[in-house]
């Protein structure tokens, strides 16, 4: 064998080393009319893409589109007639409609002395949490869009700022944009604690948590009335203990730095509990009494590194980021085996698993919850489980690094955002067509 072929194969060899143990090193961009693998029970197809990297685009459907920056989230309005962009680093939600696929709105998320009306009685904090540093106007700031939900049957979408933009260590108060859809117009902006991420909504609309990454806490805020300037903090929840957020001025990585940083909140479909996962720390997820708002406290057995929380009919799901894995088991099971139990931590291992990948993030069910997809961060792909029996029955490659999703009402569609890893990849929002066999 000569030298040069021998050189080719040890090159290979490291590459698919590097892939397997470390995920792709190379960015990913995937044509229009890119369809999946498996078995055939289902299929996608990159249909249209939203992108800011590439101004002369060989398909019409393949858009360059300057509101797309570092997408983090996308949701679908509930009667599937339009889509929610929330660009993190552009500071905007950018509103498509979903027929047409063009963009019809690009909401700013930034605030001056020109719409300071938008806080009411010119609050600025919650829970008598604290600002670092002097300003004059804590109001004024841009807000850094993370994860949004709906309330009150899609009239608004709650919209969470990861910072300020003055705040760079994400130790102050941070906030949460009140969108009227039907205006698609912010009409209130409510502060939070420190690094809100994860909103949810229950299922009953009294209540909206919003779960802060930056010091293991939740907001409560009451929702009973139909005007937003009559929203109200009900409470303050605290996982095991409040992080202290003294960090002297030296700058620290709030990704890491987080305490339990908590993600993935979602609320029993009885609305009797609430659920939240600690993706830092030692892991679990956390259980509170969703009358009360009490913690009763954290059940473990899951894989480490829990990312997002869904519920569909009687399934819990779950996908653990670091390992890779999407997880299922009977929510009135989990549930169940926190109540009976007095410990502060409990195990429960009544899960059935999936490999996908490592850097698994969203997971969205169709409506019927018979097929999760899965949001494949390190390995650029997008990945789908039929549930019954936790088995891949398709994959497809993402633009690098996908990280948020959602599915349209009628299931036809899934939306995936790509927001990028270390100035590489992302600034790309594609829409998959779904065919079922």
């Amino acid at each position: 064998m000569g030298y040069k072929k021998i050189e080719m194969k040890v090159f290979t060899l490291i590459c698919f080393i590097t892939i397997t143990f470390f995920g792709s090193t190379q960015v990913v961009r995937i044509p229009i009319g890119k369809t999946s693998s498996g078995s055939g029970e289902l299929k996608l197809t990159l249909v249209n893409r939203y992108q800011h990297y590439n101004g002369n685009p060989k398909s019409k459907a393949d858009s360059f589109d300057e509101a797309i920056n570092s997408p983090k989230s996308v949701n679908y309005s509930l009667d599937g007639k339009k889509f929610y962009v929330q660009s993190l680093e552009g500071y905007t939600t950018a509103v498509y409609d979903a027929a047409t696929k063009k963009r019809i709105k690009t909401i700013k998320h930034v605030f001056d002395a020109k719409n300071q009306s938008l806080f009411k009685n010119g609050e600025t904090t919650a829970f008598d949490y604290k600002f670092s540093k002097t300003k004059e106007n804590y109001n004024y700031f841009s807000g850094k869009p993370v994860e949004s939900c709906f309330s009150h049957g899609g009239k608004y979408l709650w919209v969470t700022y990861y910072r300020r933009d003055y705040d760079s260590n994400a130790e102050c108060p941070s906030a949460v944009a009140i969108i009227d859809t039907e205006k698609d117009e912010i009409v209130r902006v409510m502060p939070t604690g420190p690094l809100p991420k994860m909103i949810a909504c229950s299922p009953d609309n009294k209540y909206i948590a919003v779960t802060h990454w930056g010091d293991n806490t939740l907001g409560i805020i009451n929702i009973e009335s139909e005007n937003p300037m009559d929203f109200f903090y009900h409470k303050h929840c605290v996982v095991d203990y409040q992080m202290e957020l003294n960090f002297g001025g030296k700058h620290v990585d709030r990704d890491s730095e987080c305490g339990y940083c908590l993600r993935g909140t979602v609320f029993s479909p009885d609305g009797q509990f609430l659920l939240v996962g600690k993706m830092g720390g030692a892991g679990g997820v956390a259980v509170f009494d969703a009358n009360s708002y009490q913690l009763i406290g954290t059940v473990k057995g899951m894989q480490s590194n829990v990312r997002h929380l869904v519920i569909n009919a009687d399934n819990l799901f779950l996908s653990a980021n670091s390992p890779g894995y999407v997880q299922k088991c009977n929510w009135r099971d989990f549930v169940k085996s926190r109540v009976e139990n007095e410990e502060k931590e409990i195990q429960f291992t009544n899960f059935e698993s999936v490999f996908v990948g490592s850097g698994a993030r969203t997971i969205v069910t169709t409506s019927d919850g018979k097929y999760l997809f899965a949001a494949v961060n390190n390995g650029s792909k997008i990945v789908a489980v039929r549930s019954a029996d936790m088995k891949i029955v398709a994959e497809i490659p993402a633009d690098s690094y996908p990280v948020g999703m959602d599915i349209s009402p009628d299931d036809k569609e899934l939306i995936v955002t790509a927001q990028g890893k270390n100035d590489s990849g992302g600034n790309s929002v594609m829409v998959f067509k779904i065919t079922f066999d």
